[in-house]
């Protein structure tokens, strides 16, 4: 394919060509839920055509990504290959583990003995105090 700005491909095909769904139903299934906007318009089909400059917002996860058309793929290709089909406007935040706090001792987990049985209601109860539930 050509990248001609009047060259348009469907919405699921692309995103999935982009690698940002494993599959292309998954691409699909977002873009039917009104997950999915381009130009900041609501899509909910997975055959609505992209073309070169558009910008698509979406879910994936627990992030909303932002993402302006550059190329067309013939196929789905490597990552880095993939990477070269969009611009992220708006980089997903980087999520870091919780820094532990020095001096805190770790809670104990309450252990129990294999073959105990079913654990009684102070067991579960010490276990959700345990866990923070």
């Amino acid at each position: 394919m050509t990248d001609t700005s009047a060259e348009k491909q469907r919405i699921d095909k692309w995103l999935w060509h982009a690698r940002f769904f494993k599959t292309r139903t998954l691409a699909a299934k977002v873009v039917e839920g009104g997950h999915c906007r381009i130009n900041r318009e609501h899509v909910r089909k997975p055959g609505h055509g992209v073309k070169q400059g558009d910008v698509l917002t979406f879910a994936q996860g627990r992030d909303i990504r932002v993402i302006e058309v550059t190329g067309f793929g013939a196929r789905r290709g490597p990552p880095a290959e993939a990477r070269t089909l969009y611009k992220d406007l708006d980089p997903p935040p980087v999520r870091q583990a919780e820094p532990e706090q020095p001096g805190q001792p770790e809670p104990a987990v309450p252990q129990r003995d294999k073959g105990a049985g079913r654990p009684t209601k102070r067991d579960r109860r010490q276990m959700e105090k345990v866990h923070g539930l």
